[in-house]
């Protein structure tokens, strides 16, 4: 259920592919949203982020993952 002041779709209702489209969407606009953002852009940007990728790391908690990319 949608939480107050709660925009875009709910990332359980995402197909793959448009949960992947707005990861990649977010994560490109996230240094201008930071250095540019005011403080309510910045926190919506933060918290949509943050939902999205907790959903896309329930779909696939098996995910490729690189032992040598240690880099945070």
């Amino acid at each position: 259920m949608p939480t107050e002041g709660y925009l875009g779709v709910s990332p359980a209702e995402l197909s793959n592919a448009e949960l992947l489209r707005e990861l990649a969407t977010l994560h490109e606009t996230r240094h201008d949203t930071f250095r540019h953002g005011s403080d309510d852009a910045l926190t919506n940007h933060t918290r949509r982020t943050d939902e999205l990728e907790r959903e896309y790391l329930r779909r696939y908690p098996n995910r490729e993952v690189d032992p040598h990319r240690v880099r945070g």
